[in-house]
């Protein structure tokens, strides 16, 4: 092989790994956060779990990223470590799908039909019909069809390449003298390991020895032990993963390496016994990419199937090399565990973590302001303190959630998910400012009560039904919000334009009654600040629902919400104006 040969070599392995990356990166996103919840719910029962762990593993075509999710699962809490397991196993069945698609490029024959599933006949097509749909397409989801049709042609150009280079290889003594180093199993797997363990992917080490295969130089007995190794090597994206995470995320990826380790030499010593005493005739036999991925998926199966059984002395395992501590053993607030770095990476995923808390933190600032209101009916020092510490911890969630989300925001996110973090970042702000006014109407509670203020009987009973109105206002917006209700969003704004109304008459009727002597200055702004923020309250919760609506429809602006709607709905808005209207009429 000349110096051409060398470039041409590695060009092919940089088109191989890039593809591989562009096409994990776009089934990604097409699953857009999917493929994780359904494995954060669906881990109960160990034979499900496996096969989750393998499926979701063939879709985003890569062992090493699901298993980096599972120890970050664990790590915040939302997974226990028993359940993990089944999807660290089912993980490495997976993954042997890529193998299988990448052994097409040794498919030989002369029909029609045979030759076009060759990669060489068919990635030019798919390629082709990629780069249109990425340049060309409007659609978000056509776009990453195209990324996924693109990212699969690399990755089979690529491996042709490879191929091609490597082909020259076979006539080389050198060549050869360095394959017979494999046939020592214990430097097949070193070797298998290290490989994996720089590259950090299975499917890509396997890809490789899939290539070099075709030089015609490896025997059975000789890719066996490469093959384990590369098993092995795999776990170092998870152990690395788990560096600064809990000791139950350690012990995740512990049972990831321990599963690899404890299944190769289950099989070496099955395999080699069965070969001294019997000797496997096939065991000299060249192997070609379609062995290599039998090899693989019976490798990943026959570890599964005898260690499953086992599933709790692996966790047992990673419990004696990890000890629990004593702090683990106390009570923590793991609320914010769920926004763990390592789902920075599944953008998708990462985004609905922050809005289960955004749904907890909507819920909060509901019941704050509530028992703010009750405060005011009837005022105690328990009740105002437990809305000051509610509007602490929503502080804190509001600090917590935007950094993340802000992290999040420097990702390279589809439009859509670029929007839902828009609109995330959004209600957080509106959120946190309801939970201010609490903290304002319990101040004017109290201000009352030290003065020993009294509203008239007119003031009260208008207070009342403007309470009523954003009480309306509040749940409606919370509940649209916490559901993903559009149609009870949209309820929102027809009631925030009503409670506009109230305020204004309100502060009407407060001037008449300052006139006339009625009501002090004092109590005049007292109830001046309390209008203030319950208008204010309303104008947040119209703001949430526009931001919500905005995500189905981006041609949608906040402040001309009304004059976009189209007749039917401007009729709708019209009927619960009226509705509305009648209800908090004072």
């Amino acid at each position: 092989m000349d110096i051409f040969g060398v470039l041409t070599l590695f060009g092919g392995l940089a088109l191989f790994l890039y593809g591989m990356n562009i096409l994990g990166a776009g089934l990604e996103k097409m699953s857009g956060g999917k493929l994780e919840k359904i494995l954060e719910k669906l881990t109960s029962n160990p034979i499900k779990a496996v096969l989750l762990g393998a499926g979701v593993t063939a879709v985003i075509q890569s062992s090493s990223a699901t298993t980096v999710m599972v120890v970050g699962f664990v790590n915040s809490g939302i997974m226990k470590l028993s359940q993990a397991v089944g999807i660290i196993m089912g993980a490495n069945i997976g993954t042997t799908v890529t193998a299988w698609l990448l052994s097409l490029t040794g498919i030989e024959g002369e029909s029609f039909w045979i030759q076009m599933l060759k990669p060489s006949s068919f990635s030019p097509v798919l390629a082709v019909i990629g780069i249109i749909l990425t340049m060309a397409a409007k659609n978000e989801k056509k776009k990453e069809i195209g990324d996924i049709l693109l990212g699969f042609a690399v990755l089979m150009y690529g491996m042709e390449t490879m191929s091609g280079a490597v082909k020259p290889l076979a006539d080389l003594p050198e060549f050869t003298n360095i394959l017979m180093m494999f046939h020592n199993p214990l430097f097949g797997v070193v070797t298998g390991a290290v490989l994996t363990a720089i590259i950090q992917s299975s499917s890509a080490s396997v890809g490789i020895l899939q290539a070099l295969s075709t030089t015609g130089g490896f025997t059975y007995s000789s890719v066996i032990p490469i093959i384990m190794g590369q098993n092995i090597g795999t776990c170092v994206t998870a152990m690395l993963s788990s560096m600064g995470a809990s000791r139950g995320a350690k012990r995740a990826a512990f049972i990831h390496l321990y599963f690899n380790i404890i299944g190769t030499i289950l099989f070496m010593i099955l395999f080699y016994t069965g070969d001294a005493l019997i000797h496997f005739s096939f065991s000299d036999h060249i192997v070609g990419p379609a062995n290599i991925a039998v090899i693989h998926t019976v490798f990943n199966i026959f570890a599964t199937i005898v260690l499953l059984p086992f599933a709790k002395g692996l966790e047992r395992l990673a419990y004696l090399t990890l000890p629990v501590l004593e702090e683990e053993k106390q009570v923590q607030d793991e609320t914010f565990n769920i926004l763990d770095g390592r789902f920075l990476n599944r953008p998708g995923f990462a985004i609905e973590q922050c809005y289960s808390l955004v749904r907890q933190m909507a819920e909060m600032t509901k019941d704050g302001f509530l028992e703010a209101l009750s405060v005011l009916e009837n005022y105690s020092e328990e009740k105002a303190q437990d809305v000051f510490d509610r509007e602490h911890r929503v502080d804190i969630y509001n600090d917590k959630i935007s950094a993340y989300l802000t992290k999040l925001s420097g990702r390279d996110l589809t439009y859509q998910d670029s929007m839902k973090v828009t609109s995330l970042l959004h209600c957080l702000t509106d959120f946190e400012r309801i939970s201010d006014h609490s903290i304002n109407v319990v101040r004017n509670a109290k201000q009352v009560v030290e003065n020993e203020l009294s509203f008239s009987k007119k003031a009260k009973e208008e207070m009342r039904v403007y309470a009523e109105a954003v009480t309306d206002i509040l749940e409606r917006t919370t509940k649209a919000f916490i559901e993903g209700n559009e149609a009870l969003a949209r309820t929102v704004e027809p009631l925030e334009e009503v409670i506009d109304d109230i305020h204004k008459e309100v502060k009407k009727n407060h001037l008449k009654r300052l006139r006339k002597g009625k009501c002090t200055i004092e109590l005049g702004l007292t109830l001046s600040d309390l209008t203030m923020n319950y208008e204010r309250v309303a104008d947040h919760c119209s703001n949430i629902a526009v931001y919500m609506l905005q995500l189905s429809d981006t041609r949608l602006e906040e402040h001309s919400f009304t004059e976009q709607m189209d007749a039917r709905e401007s009729a709708e808005f019209a009927r619960l104006l009226a509705e509305f209207q009648k209800k908090y009429s004072i």
